[in-house]
């Protein structure tokens, strides 16, 4: 009775392994790149249409008058265009780099690229 007892532990534990084994290895696992919609885009950027939008919802609580970045508004197109190159440094930076923006959290792959194109069509206003 006693090794009867002993076998039906070893056999639980060894299904209790292999199902873990299992459940892990099925887990399907994609980076934020991967999920993130990367679509080329085709139309022409502009900063009323595209980029305000995005400055509004992400950057401006701090790069206000009254936002701790106040030294460096963004609240009108001047202001962002002016700074189109610092902003494209700091939006691309790596995850856990102090210095990305914005602060807290990160623009998704299509908002980023929105702002590469905006440059590239020439930073257009409206």
């Amino acid at each position: 009775m006693g090794l009867i007892f002993i076998e039906y532990f070893k056999m639980k534990k060894i299904i209790y392994i292999v199902g873990f084994i299992l459940f892990v290895t099925s887990c399907e696992s994609r980076t934020y790149e991967e999920i993130s919609d990367n679509t080329p885009i085709t139309e022409t950027v502009s900063y009323k249409k595209d980029i305000q939008p995005i400055i509004e919802a992400n950057c401006i609580s701090c790069h206000s008058a009254v936002g701790p970045a106040s030294y460096k508004p963004f609240t009108n197109y001047n202001q962002v265009k002016t700074e189109i190159d610092n902003i494209l440094d700091r939006i691309q930076r790596p995850n856990g780099d102090p210095q990305k923006m914005p602060q807290g959290g990160s623009l998704s792959a299509n908002q980023i690229n929105i702002f590469k194109k905006w440059k590239a069509d020439g930073l257009l206003e409206n």
